[in-house]
């Protein structure tokens, strides 16, 4: 049945996912980042850690920039300069031996390449697909996205094992090869510009954007403790529980596996509810999850709450860029989507410092505290916020545009 349903998606989206997962799976260098720089680069542990927050706000630079060119030069143009901006900025890294402050430089050019990924594959997902279409098309791209990100660190960590230098060949070779795919099967224009929407002019296309994109904002509190979890559990279970790094590497696996496993099915009951009660049901999974973790930490615990919130987020990852392609004019969804990169990027930024900081002064429970409060907040704030219907829309009279290919 799904097998049906991915051969019915256009063939250019088809091997944009295929690219995705190319790109994901060869994502070597960013999780032993900082143990390049040490091991490699003799930088000490202070330095390397200043050095990939500096360089990380290439992630917000990327999700700023990808709008404009997106709009400008078209969802092909932007992917393929995304991916080889990453490219480039790693092969400087592996290759100049200068101060360190060139290495924040590079590592900035490589993560505003990664930053503008996302949002514009999200972009051009909204023009390929019908309405009916997307969420299953969003959901069959998160879990491309969460099997790269399954195997990428595994065979980045055995290429390191061997030479850092093969670690950074092996990433730059598959984001090209990502790259040509995209350029190769993706049209230049992916646009559908006779497709237009009731009601989107004036004050009402206006009070309509504000809707979406309050949404797209609130939804930090759905994205903050997946980045909370990113840096706090690995300190959490080898320090607090005293066990092995392995528990870690369990939580990842987990966490694939139930994206794969549960994604396609919760992806066919997505389109019976309401966008409200998606959220809801996302923040409570997620909330659900961090309770296990403050009531019971324990290293059944750890496993048992990484299925529960995987669950919230696998609703919520769907469900937010489907809400901004079903109402938004198309003109705009890529600045949409942009911002919705942007909140995952603030958030990368932000919520590791907070949460070291808390933890330095009070230990870990108030940090598991926060991150139970944070789901909770968005709970009670997509309660009352507006929420808008599926949009009606009139047919455009023109197939989707195929030309310069």
């Amino acid at each position: 049945m799904w097998l049906s349903r991915f051969r019915a998606l256009p063939r250019p989206l088809r091997m944009l996912l295929l690219a995705s997962f190319i790109n994901r799976a060869g994502m070597f260098v960013f999780p032993l980042l900082a143990v390049y720089l040490v091991q490699s680069r003799q930088l000490s542990v202070g330095q390397a850690g200043a050095l990939i927050s500096v360089g990380s706000t290439g992630l917000l630079a990327g999700s700023l920039l990808s709008a404009p060119v997106c709009a400008r030069a078209g969802r092909r143009a932007a992917l393929v300069s995304s991916l080889l901006l990453n490219a480039a900025g790693y092969l400087g890294l592996a290759v100049i031996d200068g101060p360190p402050w060139t290495y924040a430089v590079l590592l900035f050019v490589a993560l505003v390449g990664m930053g503008m990924f996302a949002p514009a594959a999200n972009t051009l997902i909204a023009d390929l697909t019908e309405p009916e279409q997307r969420p299953f098309a969003y959901t069959v791209s998160y879990i491309a996205n969460n099997l790269g990100m399954g195997v990428g660190p595994l065979l980045g960590g055995l290429a390191a094992a061997y030479s850092y230098h093969l670690m950074f060949a092996g990433n730059i070779l598959l984001g090209v090869v990502a790259a040509v795919t995209i350029r190769l099967c993706v049209p230049a224009d992916t646009r559908r510009p006779a497709a237009t929407t009731h009601g989107t002019t004036g004050r009402i296309g206006l009070r309509r954007d504000l809707d979406v994109a309050v949404v797209v904002v609130v939804s930090f509190c759905f994205v903050a403790p997946l980045i909370g979890l990113e840096y706090t559990l690995p300190l959490a279970v080898t320090g607090v529980l005293a066990s092995s790094v392995a528990v870690v590497g369990a939580v990842y696996t987990i966490n694939s596996l139930v994206v794969v496993a549960a994604g396609i099915l919760i992806e066919r009951r997505i389109k019976a509810y309401p966008t409200r009660t998606l959220l809801i049901v996302a923040g409570l999974l997620w909330s659900a999850g961090m309770a296990i973790l403050v009531f019971a930490f324990s290293l059944p615990a750890v496993l048992l709450s990484t299925v529960v919130w995987t669950l919230g987020e696998i609703i919520a990852s769907v469900v937010v860029p489907t809400y901004i392609a079903d109402h938004v004019e198309q003109s705009r969804v890529s600045g949409f989507m942009a911002l919705n990169g942007f909140v995952l990027s603030a958030a990368r930024l932000v919520v590791p410092l907070g949460l070291g900081l808390v933890w330095q002064a009070q230990g870990h429970q108030p940090v598991f505290y926060l991150l139970l409060l944070t789901p909770v907040v968005g709970v009670a704030l997509f309660a009352v916020l507006r929420i808008r219907p599926p949009a009606p829309t009139r047919p455009a009279p023109t197939e989707l545009a195929t030309t310069r290919p």
